[in-house]
């Protein structure tokens, strides 16, 4: 069984960065992040594949938004700059044992527990 940890959520203002990570347990493929806001179904963010050297993104997220991963550490990480309010979502961390690039959340069978982003105007 795959176990997974977000951590680094928090309040921060418009312009502001955040850094994200998710610790795992077990063996993991492709990695993901998703987020979700009351009332809205869960939105694909980013994902990355297992050895890091392909990554997917949300249109509303390229070029603000850095998915990278530390296998060593068995850790991956959602860099997140220039965050706007829109932002503002539980996010969680999603894992696979497929390799592969994924933007659809049935396709991850693990899941974290999820963090809190609340970015302020």
């Amino acid at each position: 069984q795959v176990q997974l940890v977000e951590s680094g959520g928090g309040l921060v203002q418009a312009g502001d960065s955040l850094r994200l990570s998710c610790a795992a347990s077990g063996r993991t493929g492709t990695m993901g992040w998703f987020r979700q806001t009351p009332g809205k179904e869960r939105e694909f963010v980013a994902a990355i594949t297992r050895s890091g050297g392909s990554t997917d993104y949300a249109d509303s997220v390229k070029g603000r938004f850095t998915i990278s991963r530390d296998n060593a550490k068995n850790t991956v990480y959602l860099q997140m700059k220039s965050l706007k309010p829109e932002d503002t979502a539980v996010y969680y961390c999603a894992a696979r044992l497929g390799v592969g690039l994924d933007s659809d959340d049935r396709a991850y069978p693990y899941w974290g527990q999820g963090t809190q982003v609340t970015v302020s105007s």
